[in-house]
């Protein structure tokens, strides 16, 4: 019997341990989606206690707390500190089979040197020896990217930010790990949203650029690119709930843009054709710029109304989609594709039924030189534990070249989320060991090991950053 937790966690096989030890282990990461917040790197925060760092603003942990039955007032309410651990430690040990609870016995165990298991006997001694961790300098955000040998950070930022903590971390020779904005344009894309307009005049305001006509709003979004890409941007990400294509004009999306500005009701059919050609558009402002192109596709967000109003969006409450994406993802990037100005682009599909959909679109689509240039994104949210991520990693072997694989990412706003890429890691190097031992890849061990530290980081560093 395996021992919970111990060093071979997840590795099955002696190919498997040979793989991590040898190759995995030590690989640096690059993680190029995240939603860490660069003022805090910039000011290199630490936090007072483990509820602060660990359970402010997790959605993970938030869904398995309310799940539990645990009040709100524990979760994102007034309760204190103290009160949220106690609440989140009598959580815990009911979680077993759920991926939230070996993230968090690994980050105890990777971050703070702690084996023991959190639960309410345990809650005060882990309580206080986290706390009493936390007030050195090794625990402060820095510290702690520099400690997870994190090289590159991509963040999630919108248009209308003035980048100015990138820019500061930017010209601190004293911090090498690089922090690059992503453009994450919801704004513009969800004209519907009642902060359509007031976005609209932010995005007037920062870009110079009168954005009350449709030509005036994509020179302001170029503008905006252009400024990204000077501050170290190279790639954008989108929330694409249902990927719709219709063909449209400019001139009756320009029709569309005037009715919103002039607050009429847009009907669903004038949503999907503004949405997918204004997406277009900046396709082609990525690839000018050979930016890579994320797309997040199949979320339902904010599926309880009375939990939005009583503490807003993107707090726990969205779920996955069952939307068929095939035919519209495939027109979108074939449109784009025939004006050759298709982007390095990453699938990312959050039902597990689209994996094989997406991974079998990455090769209807490719640029000589470029070994997968439309890929297919890391398991994420709902797909990001060990049967998610297996099925994803088997889909895209099965029906592309695994081989040429981008990785993991955090998709985190915790400083503790890198124990994500060792699961992810562990899990890599436990399909191709199980491979070799079963006699289905040859045991070449220098080459596989060579295949789990491109996975592991030099994959997705060469598509990001490399032109």
């Amino acid at each position: 019997m395996k021992s919970f937790l111990d060093k071979h966690f997840l590795l099955n096989t002696d190919a498997a341990i040979q793989l991590y030890e040898n190759a995995a282990a030590e690989a640096p990461i690059f993680d190029f989606h995240c939603h860490l917040n660069p003022q805090e790197v910039w000011e290199n925060k630490s936090y007072e206690n483990i509820t602060q760092i660990w359970l402010g603003g997790d959605h993970y942990k938030w869904r398995t707390l309310r799940m539990h039955g645990v009040a709100e007032k524990y979760i994102t309410g007034d309760a204190s500190d103290w009160e949220k651990f106690e609440a989140w430690a009598e959580t815990m040990p009911h979680l077993i089979g759920n991926p939230v609870y070996h993230w968090a016995q690994l980050e105890l165990k990777m971050y703070f040197g702690i084996d023991k298991l959190l639960s309410p006997e345990t809650a005060r001694e882990i309580w206080d020896e986290c706390n009493e961790k936390l007030q050195t300098p090794e625990f402060s955000a820095r510290a702690l990217i520099e400690k997870s040998n994190v090289k590159f950070i991509g963040t999630t930022d919108d248009p209308i930010s003035t980048l100015e903590y990138h820019q500061l971390l930017k010209n601190d020779d004293s911090f090498k790990t690089m922090i690059a904005p992503t453009f994450r344009p919801d704004g513009a894309l969800f004209i519907d949203r009642p902060t359509f307009t007031s976005w609209i005049e932010k995005l007037a305001q920062v870009s110079g650029i009168k954005a009350d006509t449709l030509d005036g709003f994509l020179a302001a979004l170029k503008q905006r690119v252009d400024y990204f890409h000077e501050n170290g941007g190279r790639a954008s990400d989108h929330d694409i709930q249902k990927m719709e294509y219709v063909e449209t004009t400019k001139n009756q999306v320009e029709a569309i843009f005037n009715k919103r500005l002039s607050g009429e009701q847009l009907t669903n059919e004038e949503l999907v054709a503004y949405r997918i050609f204004v997406l277009k558009e900046l396709g082609k402002m990525y690839a000018e710029k050979q930016w890579v192109m994320q797309l997040h596709m199949g979320a339902m967000r904010s599926n309880n109304t009375k939990m939005k109003e009583l503490i807003g969006p993107d707090t726990g409450f969205d779920s996955v989609g069952e939307a068929n994406m095939a035919e519209g993802l495939s027109r979108f990037l074939d449109a784009l594709d025939q004006e050759n100005a298709l982007p390095r682009t990453v699938l990312f599909n959050l039902n597990q039924k689209d994996n094989v959909v997406l991974a079998g679109m990455m090769g209807n689509f490719y640029e000589e030189g470029i070994p997968g240039k439309v890929q297919l994104g890391s398991g994420w949210w709902f797909l990001d534990h060990i049967d998610g991520m297996e099925r994803q990693m088997k889909d895209f072997a099965n029906v592309g070249i695994l081989s040429h694989f981008i990785g993991m990412l955090t998709d985190s706003r915790s400083f503790l989320s890198y124990a994500r890429h060792d699961y992810f890691r562990r899990i890599l190097c436990n399909i191709l060991g199980g491979w070799v031992e079963q006699g289905l890849a040859p045991n070449d061990m220098k080459h596989m090991e060579q295949m789990v530290r491109n996975i592991c980081y030099h994959n997705a560093e060469k598509f990001f950053l490399e032109r």
